[in-house]
């Protein structure tokens, strides 16, 4: 029995892991030593894997919806030829850009994804949208309009570590998490801050915990960034160096009034003021804000103020502060510096960043007479019928749409409701890879290669042929006899031959798919949905040829992207692909005078009205946290409800003052109501939440074959879809008025 390299799929860490098979059974999973980033680290949710790899509801054929609403197994020659024609339709009839795209891989499968858009570009196709736009798009809109680029925090180096919204302990988000806290926590010269309104394992450890009310998060970053301001504690001479707007932001920061805003916020002013000093002082800060703050009021806003906290001591571009990763695939999108304006989706007018329309307006898109609509939708290893806001209306949206095409490994929520289910290799077996590469100074690349074959008896394609065969089926593939004669004489000849053929739009617009029917089957072990990855790998040699080199990759122009796809190929535990030296991170500054611009005038002008804090409705005084990270939850990749060997069915969260206030105990089921719906969930009192706020897990509510009901409360039955940002339409699932009562 040998052990097999590959890596956990179930957060954007993806640490390396080994497996190791009983038969198609995953018999024993333990870290993998050899990884370049998590170094045999890893939590205990990967060890439960076989629920995923083996779940009952695997798809196993191409399905076609029946006429009575059932579904018939088909084979792949009709199901490419009707997919194709039904999509082909749709564009002739109504136009490309009414063809819809949602998603493009989870959280450790994106390879797949990677070939997806040729296929919609070929139809000429315009939107698409991902779990990204439920979440990060506000941070990603103002780190585009204030350095033309994201930055993320070094926390191996950093003096102080600061995670805003965010618990690492459980829902990880760096590089092993769990002992890169405790390091932090032992060190007397290191400090811990923790800003959530959650008592967390995080916040366990910290050294300092800023515990604001729920929803009152804007006005604690305010409160900390106007005492920066006006304690002048600030580095004059760096700031004037590289920024630019720093009056603006004086002038406005100069006005807020601290002793307000932290009572607002419910928390001590001297602590307040205590963070922002101890910030101030340190040599190096790292910064991590995740959905705390990215989901709930003023969601932007407080991207922008966690943004301000780092630019205004000058914690960018050094070890052990924050830092914009060299990254491997173009996971982020940057307009506002490039020739394209922001772009607005076609009906609800909703801002587009980084490409993505905003999931909270999907429905809007749809459930409309406009003929601009979304008619047909290919979601693709995703699941919007439960993860997106008002499952109910989105769902009726899906109902309405001419076209549901569905690529996925198991029969989801949303696979019900297609008109045709195509079904996937699960992501051990298959070649795949993760775009996730976000670190600083190192940063990691790992191509996984199958741990198994797929089931017997099954008829399974991975998503790079399904995509290709799409792409012939509509005639989009041109003769490609020329490419692959060039590649017989040798990489060089084919890349000379690649780029010449390129000049022509229509091979553009598909040159994944060229990729994979040229160089794929040429590459060793079957790994052909690796081809794409040959041309990002020559875009990131190109374009950081040193950083590349100081990683221990060789060689001059061409030849250093091929060395680099070789060596990623030849790396089954993965690889560092990039190695910075300290003052690289301010060479990427992306505006157009290189500096930083800390003035966003309209995000201030939020700032000056926030108010007296978030409104209040007496008939929903609680505050719903939808979609808490726990030990046994990991969003919908594991459906076998099984894998859970604790809270089953994802108990309500709530304080022990509230809970003897309606008469509750452990574990007593209660009705929790929102404006959108009611749910009955057992009850689990505990001190980490403050009064007035309740909790709800993530990852539960799925139907399962052979449990009699869904398991546990789905959150999204509970939020509503009109619930969002202004400005980057994500949801606000952290701040989800509600009432509770007793059963």
């Amino acid at each position: 029995m040998e052990w097999h390299s590959t890596a956990c799929v179930l957060c954007a860490c993806n640490c390396g892991i080994e497996i190791k098979l009983d038969g198609r059974r995953f018999d024993r999973i333990r870290g993998d030593k050899a990884h370049p980033s998590s170094q045999g680290y890893t939590c205990e949710k990967p060890l439960r894997l076989d629920h995923y790899q083996n779940g009952a509801d695997r798809l196993t054929h191409p399905l076609r919806r029946r006429p009575d609403g059932g579904f018939e197994k088909i084979d792949w020659d009709t199901a490419i030829r009707e997919v194709a024609a039904a999509f082909a339709a749709t564009r002739d009839a109504h136009g490309g850009e009414t063809i819809f795209y949602y998603g493009g891989g989870g959280q450790g499968n994106h390879l797949g994804g990677s070939y997806a858009g040729s296929f919609m570009r070929a139809l000429g196709a315009r939107y698409r949208s991902n779990a990204l736009a439920q979440e990060k798009t506000g941070q990603f809109w103002v780190g585009d309009r204030m350095l033309g680029n994201v930055a993320t925090g070094d926390f191996d180096h950093c003096e102080v570590a600061l995670f805003i919204g965010k618990n690492p302990w459980q829902s990880h988000g760096i590089p092993r998490a769990r002992p890169a806290l405790r390091e932090i926590a032992r060190d007397p010269d290191r400090c811990l801050i923790v800003i959530d309104p959650r008592r967390t394992e995080t916040a366990e450890l910290a050294d300092i915990h800023l515990r604001p009310k729920p929803g009152t998060d804007a006005w604690l970053l305010a409160a900390l960034t106007a005492t920066l301001v006006q304690e002048d504690l600030l580095p004059h001479d760096w700031l004037a160096a590289h920024t630019t707007g720093l009056d603006e932001v004086r002038d406005v920061l100069g006005r807020v009034p601290i002793g307000r805003y932290a009572d607002v916020a419910g928390v001590d002013e001297a602590l307040i003021r205590r963070t922002a000093r101890r910030v101030a002082a340190a040599g190096s800060v790292a910064v991590h804000e995740d959905l705390g703050v990215q989901m709930t009021l003023h969601s932007t806003v407080n991207s922008y103020l966690d943004t301000l906290i780092w630019a205004l001591t000058g914690n960018f571009g050094r070890p052990g502060t924050n830092n914009p990763p060299i990254l491997f695939a173009p996971l982020v999108t940057f307009t506002h510096w490039g020739s394209r304006p922001d772009r607005f989706s076609p009906v609800a007018g909703a801002r587009i960043i980084s490409g993505l329309v905003p999931c909270n307006v999907i429905a809007d898109e749809i459930l409309t007479e406009d003929p601009r609509r979304y008619r047909a939708m290919l979601v693709e290893t995703a699941n919007p019928a439960h993860s997106l806001a008002d499952s109910r209306r989105m769902r009726e949206a899906l109902n309405a749409l001419d076209l549901l095409v569905v690529i996925d490994v198991a029969m989801t929520e949303t696979a019900r409701l297609a008109d045709y289910v195509l079904p996937a290799p699960s992501q051990f077996e298959k070649w795949e890879a993760t775009f996730f590469n976000l670190e600083t100074p190192a940063n990691y690349f790992h191509l996984r290669r199958p741990v198994l074959d797929p089931p017997p008896g099954s008829d399974l394609l991975p998503e790079p042929e399904i995509h290709a065969r799409l792409c012939e089926a509509i005639d989009a593939v041109p003769d490609v006899t020329p490419l692959r004669e060039a590649l017989a004489e040798g990489r060089p000849a084919f890349a000379a031959a690649f780029l010449n053929a390129l000049a022509d739009p229509a091979v553009a617009k598909i040159a994944p798919v060229i990729l994979y029917r040229t160089l794929g089957p040429a590459l060793p072990g079957g790994a052909a949905a690796a081809a794409s990855l040959w041309a990002l790998a020559h875009k990131v040699a190109l374009a950081h040829p040193a950083a590349v080199r100081r990683a221990g990759i060789d060689g001059e122009g061409l030849a250093l992207g091929d060395n680099l796809f070789d060596a990623i190929l030849a790396s089954p535990s993965g690889i560092v692909f990039t190695l910075d030296e300290p003052g690289d991170g301010l060479t990427r500054v992306g505006t157009p005078d290189g500096r930083i611009h800390l003035a966003l005038p309209d995000l201030l002008a939020e700032i000056e009205s926030l108010g007296d804090g978030p409104p209040y409705d007496p008939d929903y005084p609680f505050v719903l946290s939808a979609g808490e990270r726990r030990a046994f939850t990991a969003n919908t990749i594991f459906r076998d409800p099984a894998w859970r060997r604790r809270d089953p069915s994802g108990s309500l969260r709530i304080n022990p003052a509230d809970a003897a206030t309606l008469g509750l105990v452990n574990g007593s089921p209660a009705r929790v109501t929102t404006r959108q719906g009611t749910v009955q969930v057992p009850i689990e009192i505990t001190e980490t939440l403050l009064p007035g706020h309740i909790s709800l897990p993530n990852g539960l509510g799925l139907t399962y074959p052979g449990t009699p009901a869904t398991t546990g409360a789905a959150p999204n039955e509970l939020t509503a879809s009109a619930a969002r940002d202004p400005h980057a339409g994500t949801p606000w699932h952290k701040h989800v008025p509600a009432r509770v009562e007793k059963m």
